[in-house]
C-alpha cells in the first residue's frame, strides 16, 4: 500500500513505500536499488527511505502453530519486516494466566502452551482458552504502570491495555496515527490481581481422604441400603450410592475409593421421587467402619485434607456462573466444615440461609473477591470442574480497582518479551493485554509497524545454521515447511543476503519437503534448487497476485515484482517442472476484487496448476494504515470499501476468529467465495493436490562423522 506522506522536513511525499508514516524517526534521501522487478524508472528525483538491515543471530529458526486456518504446521521467515510495503512488550516476570487457573511467568511461555484469551461475541467480550503460537525477546524502553489494586506493570510504550474505552497504548508518539494513549481517567478490563495459588498434589493420601468426605457428605443418594448384609466372602458389607452432578467426579471418586481398598461398581440412580431421569453413579462395597473411617471429620480441616474436602464438597453441591462460586447444602455441619477449610486457605466467605424459617433450609456458601479468587480457588483445591471449564464463556466486565494510577517512563532500557496468540490477546497481571503479529510484531523490535516495518529489516543471518542444527535432532518429525507464511522470503534485500537460498540448501541436502510464498520474480534465480526437489515430490511454489492493473499495483505493492513479472514467474517455474499455486491475495471488495477470474485465466494460461485466495485481513495497526491509504488513493470509495470490509467481518474491522479469518462471513463473502469456486472449477485448477512427500527425509550430517544415510 503506498501513501503520499509529508515528510519531516516539509519536502515531498514518499513514493515507493506503503505506510503514511512512522510515529517516530526521520527520513533521509537515497538512490533507489535498480534491479529487474518489471516496473519502469520514472521515479525522477523524488525522495525515497533509505533500506536498512540489521544482521541478527535467531536463537530458532523453524515457527510452529496449529491454526486450522493454515494448512502447515511448520514455517521459517528468513528476515523480519518487508520491503515491499504492503500495507508490543512485557516485563518477563509479567504473570499470564493459564487455561489450568495458574500463572506463569511471560518468559518462560513457549509456543503450545494453553492460556486464556477473549473472544467478542456479539455484544460481549468473554473469555475463551487459546494457545500461544510464538515469544520472543528485545530489549527496549519501558514504562511502568500502577493500578489502583496495587498491581503494578512494566511494559512498552506500543503495548496495547483494553480498557472500557476500547484499546489504548501505553505511550506513543503525538502523529495522527498515534492512537489513543492510556492516561489516568482509563479502568482497565479483567480480572484484577489475586495471590498466587500453588495447585494442590491431588494424589495424596490426605486430599483423597478429604475428597471422599466431602463428595461422600455431599452426594451421597439418599436411597441407599446401610444395612449391613452377608458377603458371599464372608463378614458384612456396606452399599451407598455417590452421584455427583460434575462430569468426571465419578471417575475420581473410584479411583480414589480403589486407593483406600474399596472397590466400585457402575450404576445409575433415578433422581426427583423415582420420576426424574436416570444419571451415572457409582456403587461402593466397603464394611460399615471403612466407610465411617472415610467420611470422618479430622481434628483441625487444614492442608491437603482441606483442599479435597473442598473440592469433593464442591463437586457434590457446588455451583458456578459469571459472577458467583460456592456450595449449596441442607447440611449445615457441611457447610461449617467447608467455611473453616476455606479460612485456613486464606478465602474470604459468606453465607446466606434461604429460606431461613423452613424445616429445611438451603445455606449457600459463597467465594469473596470476584474472579481472580475465584479462579484462586479452582487452582487450590481442584474439582473436576476446574479441570473442564475455568472462567471460560465468562463476560469480561472492568474489575473494581483496575483504574491507572500511574504511568512513569523507565530511566533505563529493559528486557522485555511478547507472544503471539490464538485470539491476539492475553491476560496479564489480571489485565487483558494485546500481542503481535506481522507488521504489528515489528513493534516488539522498538520500531514503528509503519514505514519501520518496510525500510529497518532484520536478516537473520545464521538461518541455515539454526535449521541445519534443529533438522539434526533426535526428537525432529518431518513436515512441509513454508518459507514466507509471514513475510516475503524474495524480498529485494535477499538478492544481497541470499538466507533463502542458503536454506533452501539445506532443505534439498536433507531431502526435506517445502513449499515457497512469494510476490517476487527473484525466486526464478532459484529454480536450479527448486527443479530438482520438485520432480521427486518435495518443493512446490505459491505466487501472489493482487491485481493485473499496473496503476494499481503500484499503489498497493510498490516495492515488489509488477504484475506481468509475477505471470512470468509462473510460467518459468512451470515450465522447469515446479507445481505452482496463484494466490490472490488479498480480495479487497469494491478494489480488486473485480479482477479475480482475470487473475486466474492468466495465471492458469501461464502454467498454474493450484489457486487460492485471502480476503483482506486488518489486524492490529494495520486497519488505521489502510484506512490512511484509501483516504488518500480512494477518497470516494473509502466509506463504501470499509463498509463491505465490516460486513465481512461481523460488523468490525477485523474478526480473528479461527476458521473465518482468512475468508470472511456475510453475503459479500459467500459471493467472494461462490466466484472463486466456479471459476476455479471452469479452468481445471485445484483438481489435483498429491502433496509433498515426506517419506525421503533424512537428517543431515552434524560432523565429521559419515552420514550413515
Amino acid at each position: 500500500m503506498a501513501l503520499k506522506t509529508t515528510r519531516g522536513d516539509g519536502g515531498g511525499p514518499m513514493k515507493g513505500r506503503g505506510a503514511p508514516s512512522n510515529l517516530e524517526g526521520r527520513y533521509e534521501s537515497w538512490t533507489r536499488e535498480r534491479c529487474d522487478d518489471g516496473w519502469g524508472r520514472d521515479d525522477g528525483e523524488l525522495p525515497a527511505l533509505k533500506t536498512e538491515v540489521t544482521r541478527e543471530t535467531a536463537k530458532s529458526i523453524i515457527s510452529r502453530n496449529d491454526s486450522p486456518d493454515l494448512g502447515f504446521t511448520q514455517s521459517i521467515n528468513p528476515y523480519r519486516g518487508c520491503e515491499h510495503g504492503c500495507v508490543y512488550c512485557l516485563a518477563g516476570e509479567t504473570a499470564v494466566l493459564m487455561a489450568d487457573g495458574g500463572r506463569k511467568p511471560l518468559a518462560e511461555l513457549r509456543a503450545g502452551d494453553e492460556i486464556y484469551g477473549t473472544d467478542q461475541r456479539g455484544r460481549y467480550r468473554r473469555y475463551v482458552k487459546t494457545r500461544v503460537l510464538a515469544q520472543w525477546q528485545t530489549r527496549k524502553p519501558a514504562y511502568r504502570l500502577r493500578l489502583a489494586d496495587g498491581t503494578e506493570l512494566v511494559a512498552s510504550a506500543d503495548h496495547r491495555f483494553l480498557t472500557e474505552r476500547g484499546w489504548k497504548f501505553v505511550g506513543r508518539g503525538d502523529g495522527p496515527e498515534a492512537g489513543p494513549r492510556l492516561t489516568l481517567n482509563d479502568a482497565l478490563m479483567g480480572l484484577g490481581a489475586a495471590p498466587r495459588a500453588l495447585a494442590r498434589r491431588c494424589d495424596t493420601r490426605e486430599y483423597q481422604r478429604g475428597y471422599l468426605c466431602g463428595l461422600i457428605r455431599g452426594a451421597s443418594d439418599p436411597g441407599s441400603d446401610r444395612t449391613p448384609r452377608a458377603s458371599p466372602a464372608g463378614g458384612d458389607r456396606h452399599e451407598f450410592r455417590v452421584a455427583p452432578a460434575v462430569t468426571g467426579a465419578l471417575d475420581r471418586a473410584a479411583r480414589s475409593l480403589s486407593g483406600f481398598g474399596i472397590a466400585t461398581d457402575p450404576c445409575a440412580v433415578q433422581t426427583e421421587g423415582g420420576t426424574g431421569p436416570y444419571r451415572r453413579a457409582i456403587r461402593a462395597r466397603a464394611s460399615i467402619a471403612a466407610i465411617e473411617q472415610l467420611a470422618q471429620w479430622p481434628p483441625q480441616h487444614a492442608g491437603d485434607w482441606a483442599c479435597g474436602f473442598v473440592a469433593g464438597a464442591f463437586d457434590a453441591e457446588g455451583f458456578y456462573d459469571d459472577e458467583t462460586v460456592g456450595i449449596a447444602s441442607t447440611d449445615w455441619q457441611l457447610i461449617g466444615a467447608a467455611r473453616s477449610a476455606l479460612a485456613r486457605l486464606a478465602f474470604g466467605t459468606v453465607v446466606e440461609t434461604t429460606p431461613a424459617r423452613a424445616r429445611c433450609p438451603v445455606h449457600y456458601l459463597r467465594v469473596r473477591g470476584g474472579r481472580a479468587e475465584h479462579l484462586r480457588f479452582l487452582r487450590c483445591c481442584d474439582p473436576s470442574l476446574a479441570r473442564t471449564r475455568g472462567i471460560a464463556g465468562q463476560t469480561v466486565h472492568s474489575q473494581a480497582g483496575l483504574a491507572v494510577v500511574a504511568v512513569e517512563r523507565l530511566d533505563a532500557e529493559r528486557d522485555l518479551f511478547d507472544i503471539t496468540t490464538g485470539t491476539g490477546d492475553f491476560i496479564a497481571n489480571g489485565v487483558i493485554s494485546h500481542n503481535c503479529y506481522a507488521r504489528p510484531a515489528h513493534a516488539y523490535l522498538g520500531l514503528s509497524p509503519g514505514l519501520d516495518f518496510e525500510t529497518r529489516l532484520f536478516a537473520k543471518v545464521n538461518a541455515a545454521e539454526l535449521l541445519r542444527r534443529e533438522l539434526a535432532a533426535p526428537s525432529y518429525r518431518c513436515a512441509p515447511i513454508v518459507l514466507g507464511a509471514n513475510t516475503d522470503p524474495y524480498q529485494p534485500i535477499e538478492r544481497e543476503h541470499r538466507i533463502t537460498r542458503s536454506i533452501i540448501e539445506v532443505l534439498a541436502e536433507c531431502v526435506h519437503p517445502f513449499t515457497l510464498v512469494s510476490k517476487n520474480a527473484l525466486i526464478e534465480r532459484d529454480i536450479d534448487l527448486i527443479a530438482p526437489m520438485a520432480a521427486r515430490r518435495l518443493a512446490q511454489a505459491c505466487i501472489s497476485v493482487t491485481n493485473l492493473d499496473a496503476e494499481l499495483a503500484r499503489k498497493l505493492e510498490p516495492r515488489a515484482s509488477a504484475p506481468y513479472r509475477r505471470l512470468d514467474a509462473i510460467a518459468r517455474l512451470a515450465a522447469a517442472g515446479i507445481p505452482v499455486t496463484v494466490l490472490v491475495a488479498p480480495v479487497i471488495p469494491f478494489i480488486t476484487d473485480r479482477h479475480i477470474e482475470q487473475i486466474l485465466e492468466r495465471a492458469q494460461e501461464a502454467g498454474a496448476t493450484g489457486a487460492g485466495y485471502v480476503l483482506l485481513r486488518l489486524p492490529h495497526e494495520v486497519a488505521p494504515l489502510f484506512k490512511a491509504w484509501l483516504a488518500t488513493h480512494y477518497p470516494l470509495k473509502a466509506e463504501h470499501v470499509m463498509s463491505l470490509v465490516r460486513q465481512m467481518r461481523g460488523g468490525r474491522d477485523y474478526d480473528a476468529t479461527w476458521g473465518e479469518r482468512q475468508r470472511g462471513t456475510g453475503n459479500f463473502a459467500d459471493l467472494i467465495a461462490k466466484r472463486f469456486a466456479l471459476a476455479c472449477k471452469r479452468l481445471g485448477l485445484n483438481r489435483e493436490r498429491a502433496g509433498l512427500d515426506t517419506s525421503q527425509f533424512r537428517p543431515p550430517r552434524t560432523g565429521p562423522q559419515m552420514n550413515l544415510f
